[in-house]
């Protein structure tokens, strides 16, 4: 399996430090840059309010199968939590889109490192992504 990057994301986030905990929690304005051979998927984008925004967390560990998470000492695998350090530590966030200019997406709501890999950008779409009435404890 190979996964190309369709572009890189740019951000005031230089370490895992400095990120909010959950990009929902983000009020500062990042990057979407696409390359130029990915510019042509751009079309029709103008109008979308909010993106799914997957990157790859390229700071993360990889060999982590059991962490704690910030509610709790109590340790628990890796597929049950947010953590960005996993096997293969690919991020998601629900970003909203402020502007377009070219191949630059500015969008609010993203939790990524700068220099991340960027690795699609999908339409969110309320009827489709959200689940009314889930709740997980």
């Amino acid at each position: 399996m190979q996964l190309k990057p369709i572009g890189v994301v740019h951000s005031l986030y230089k370490t895992k430090k400095d990120a909010p905990r959950q990009g929902r929690l983000a009020d500062d304005e990042a990057i979407l840059e696409i390359y130029d051979e990915f510019r042509d998927g751009l079309m029709c984008i103008e109008g979308l309010r909010h993106l799914i925004v997957l990157y790859w967390c390229h700071q993360a560990k990889r060999d982590v199968l059991k962490t704690a998470t910030p509610w709790g000492p109590e340790l628990k695998g890796v597929f049950a939590t947010r953590s960005p350090s996993r096997p293969n530590p690919i991020a998601f966030c629900v970003a909203d889109v402020i502007r377009l200019e070219g191949n630059r997406i500015y969008v609010k709501g993203v939790d990524a490192l700068d220099g991340s890999p960027l690795l699609d950008i999908k339409p969110y779409s309320y009827q489709i992504d959200s689940v009314e009435g889930l709740r997980n404890e």
